[in-house]
């Protein structure tokens, strides 16, 4: 049938149906946008998150995550760990964004009768990932330092049962001031203040549930020595002088953007002058009290 006639009979048809029930057919049009939101694929639900069933076989490597907000020093942090001879920090890796579907329903119940659940099968991929980054290094313990991962934490930890924790905190003002700063025309410091606190109120919940290591960016930049031998000491790795030498080295430069301020030399310097207590927000007041910034 020519094109011009199928377009009018299905014209007739479409004014025929509507003579006689009032309702006319229409093609429905999905804009890009609405397409991109309903195909965005979506991680395990939570009743599907389960720890490994065979430890020694599903995993290849006991992480270390290193939690904190944004804007607190984490890259800094990274590229001084990721110094060490032993230590592999990469850039922000985001695995937990990772996600695994079903083709078919046979391929799901082909995964059921190994007895893999969705979240299994994403746990098996964010392993495998790490576990590559890490043989390609050369080393032997690696580090993601990804800030959002301090709101998955229970994911993180179900996944690695073994995972080792790195909490660093910094001054919630300076955190606050830092963020604004760092994209002055998305947003103002009221604006700074409420989006931060979100990541400083994952980490602190994270800190409370898991066991780790506490590490502040003020104690970090006024004695890098002794605040990086209490990491080591932490992981279980001898202390290296070169990890406050990094500054030359391209490879630990790349990533550092604001923080690149902060090297001399290769010296860590110290940070801003911490706020006194009248400049700290109500918003923020306690979570200073909590992290021993406010009486």
């Amino acid at each position: 049938m020519l094109p011009s006639l199928a377009m009018n009979w299905k014209r007739k048809v479409n004014e025929t149906v509507g003579e006689l029930t009032g309702f006319r057919f229409s093609r429905t049009r999905i804009q890009i946008k609405q397409v991109e939101e309903i195909d965005r694929p979506a991680t395990a639900p939570d009743e599907l998150v389960r720890p490994p069933a065979r430890p020694a076989v599903d995993r290849l490597v006991d992480p270390v995550f290193l939690l904190s907000p944004v804007r607190s020093g984490s890259t800094l942090l990274r590229v001084i760990l990721s110094a060490h001879s032993r230590i592999h920090a990469p850039h922000e890796l985001h695995v937990r964004r990772l996600t695994v579907g079903f083709g078919t329903s046979l391929a799901e119940k082909a995964m059921e009768a190994l007895g893999h659940n969705q979240a299994d099968l994403e746990h098996l991929l964010w392993d495998r990932v790490l576990h590559r980054e890490l043989v390609l290094s050369g080393k032997e313990i690696i580090v993601d330092k990804t800030p959002a991962n301090a709101f998955a934490y229970k994911r993180i930890a179900a996944c690695w049962p073994q995972a080792r924790y790195v909490f660093l905190l910094r001054h919630p003002v300076s955190i606050a001031q830092s963020w604004q700063e760092a994209s002055p025309d998305r947003r103002d410091m009221a604006s700074a203040v409420t989006d931060a606190l979100r990541y400083m109120k994952a980490v602190q919940r994270a800190r409370k549930a898991l066991t780790g290591l506490t590490v502040r960016y003020e104690d970090l930049t006024a004695d890098p020595e002794t605040e990086t031998r209490r990491i080591c000491d932490f992981l279980g790795v001898p202390w290296e002088a070169g990890m406050l030498d990094y500054g030359g080295r391209d490879e630990y430069r790349k990533g550092l953007g604001d923080w690149k301020d902060k090297i001399r030399s290769g010296a860590v310097q110290p940070g801003r002058a911490l706020p006194s207590a009248d400049e700290v927000p109500d918003a923020l007041k306690d979570i200073c009290k909590s992290w021993g910034y406010l009486p």
